[in-house]
């Protein structure tokens, strides 16, 4: 697992994480590689399977690189949609938000 020492930089995540939304989250990512990271997910109202895949590659990367890679705040859709998909980030979230 990877360091949650660094606090790292902040991602805010769009309303709409959709197909077309995919290729920009990549980029925003990828402009922030090598520094610990935590992602704000707490604006979110709808996501698509692509954009949970763009993180959660992200996520694995970041645990490569040995670096933090956190979901410090997460909307009831994000979690939802998580749920219904399948995906677990329970080990992603920050301490104080989990359940």
């Amino acid at each position: 697992m990877a360091s949650r020492k660094t606090a790292g930089k902040t991602l805010n995540l769009a309303p709409v994480l959709d197909l077309n939304e995919a290729s920009a989250l990549h980029g925003r990512l990828m402009s922030l590689k090598g520094s610990a990271i935590v992602i704000d997910a707490s604006a979110v109202e709808r996501v698509g399977a692509l954009c949970i895949q763009v993180l959660m590659a992200a996520a694995r990367s970041w645990e490569r690189d040995r670096l933090s890679f956190t979901f410090a705040r997460v909307s009831d859709a994000f979690m939802a949609t998580l749920k219904l998909i399948g995906v677990d980030i329970d080990h992603l979230l920050a301490k104080e938000i989990r359940q």
